[in-house]
């Protein structure tokens, strides 16, 4: 059971995300065996997974990577329920990436984050790439719930996450310095 509801969060991963977005199967796949790694799922009548958020729980903050619904059944509030959920699981910060506020889209995703209380950050912000075949890092932003983080809380997320989300080397606290 577990496997179909893992190809099931993925095929949802890849219809939704770029694919420097996520990780390759067996990358993604070996993230569920970590304790810290937080998988909540939204079922349909029939058991399918129609959307899902993976997170972290990390030492002082908690991390959203990715949030989905099935596409044909965007916008009937079931990101905001797998949001609400994993935000009242913890008393703890939490954090998430969004891509830059270049059009329509990326700008209402923005909004729906603010709508639950985030506040989009103001440093640079580059993800490391996800995937070894293809090095591809993204121009990103942080949001963080409940406050906007300070230049030294933004340093600490960002470190923490080279480290423990994307396993990047030390190197990359330095390259991508905001």
């Amino acid at each position: 059971m577990l496997q179909k509801r893992f190809d099931q969060v993925f095929e949802i991963m890849k219809q939704s995300f770029p694919e420097a977005e996520y990780r390759e199967y067996s990358e993604q796949k070996k993230l569920m065996s970590s304790s810290r790694y937080l998988l909540l799922t939204e079922e349909n009548e029939q058991n399918e997974v129609i959307g899902f958020l993976a997170g972290w729980e990390l030492e002082s903050f908690r991390y959203v990577e990715h949030l989905a619904v099935s596409p044909n059944i965007r916008g009937g509030g079931i990101g905001k329920r797998l949001m609400d959920r994993f935000m009242k699981q913890s008393a703890k910060p939490v954090i998430l990436e969004v891509e830059l506020p270049e059009d329509e889209m990326k700008r209402r995703r923005i909004g729906f984050y603010e709508r639950l209380g985030f506040c989009l950050g103001d440093h640079s912000y580059i993800q490391p790439p996800l995937r070894a075949v293809r090095q591809q890092t993204l121009s990103l932003q942080i949001m963080s719930y409940p406050a906007k983080l300070t230049t030294t809380e933004f340093e600490m997320v960002r470190k923490l996450l080279y480290k423990e989300v994307y396993g990047a080397p030390s190197v990359y606290a330095h390259t991508y310095n905001s």
